[in-house]
């Protein structure tokens, strides 16, 4: 029996019996493993929060962590529960877009649709497959089974639809894609698009009506209460409010533009 990382990120909160009912299901399979949380607070149904916190998480973990993640709005439904098997790690869960951005990252070495009962319990609830399909399928592969055992291996999955920044007219226009838990509103302008593009030059961003020129080095470079633009621990460009919470000064949502343009 192997002493294995299992994480754990859902959209069920921590109010309900719904994660501890996952993790219980997995120590009685396999009570060496060691489970740890990434987040249960994603917003329900947010599959591609999820998908984004994910992502930003997964690859701190030692090699062979098995990453289960569960929001799925379509539990019961056609689509498949899925295991994937990368150079470093697994992923278990459905297979509705949850694991793209994490997989852009990782050489997938083999996906397989998870169909043999024998690792699920005995009985499978419709609405509740995070316990009774997922959860079993996670402890058995942290004691050793190897993913074929699982179901047939599949050369298709579900992708998520994120849209790239693009440049029109000397702005590259981008989006926000994500709002921490502190109001930063997160862009999908990764830091090397964001040089590639302004190559030195002088630029401003824009968030609705709302102008900030220049980048911070970090949070600490801002004045209580000012706006300011950096590239945060993602990677990604964001805008940020020092000790305030820029999502409700701007009044932004996931979406809304986000305007690099240069000044000549």
């Amino acid at each position: 029996m192997k002493n294995q990382i299992i994480t754990l990120l859902t959209d069920f909160g921590t109010k309900d019996h719904y994660v501890p009912s996952m993790k219980g299901v997995i120590l009685n399979i396999n009570p060496r493993c060691t489970l740890t949380d990434i987040t249960h607070d994603v917003r329900p149904h947010d599959i591609e929060e999820g998908a984004f916190i994910l992502a930003n998480a997964y690859s701190y973990f030692p090699k062979g962590t098995i990453h289960l993640a569960v929001i799925d709005p379509g539990v019961g439904g056609p689509r498949k529960p899925i295991l994937f098997a990368t150079g470093d790690y697994f992923f278990v869960g459905p297979d509705n877009g949850l694991f793209a951005l994490s997989l852009r990252r990782e050489k997938v070495k083999r996906a397989v649709a998870v169909t043999n009962r024998k690792y699920f319990l005995s009985q499978v609830s419709s609405t509740f497959h995070g316990r009774d399909l997922f959860a079993p399928v996670a402890a058995h592969l942290s004691r050793g089974v190897k993913p074929n055992a699982f179901g047939k291996e599949v050369h298709s999955w579900t992708k998520l639809a994120f849209r790239r920044p693009g440049v029109k007219e000397e702005r590259l226009v981008g989006e926000i894609i994500h709002i921490d838990v502190f109001g930063n509103l997160i862009s999908n302008i990764d830091e090397e698009e964001l040089f590639n593009f302004v190559r030195g030059d002088s630029f401003m961003i824009r968030v609705g009506r709302r102008i900030i020129r220049g980048l911070r080095k970090g949070y600490w470079q801002g004045e209580e209460n000012e706006t300011m633009a950096l590239v945060g621990s993602g990677g990604f460009l964001e805008i940020s409010v020092r000790e305030g919470h820029a999502q409700r000064m701007l009044k932004a949502e996931k979406g809304d533009q986000i305007i690099v343009q240069l000044l000549r």
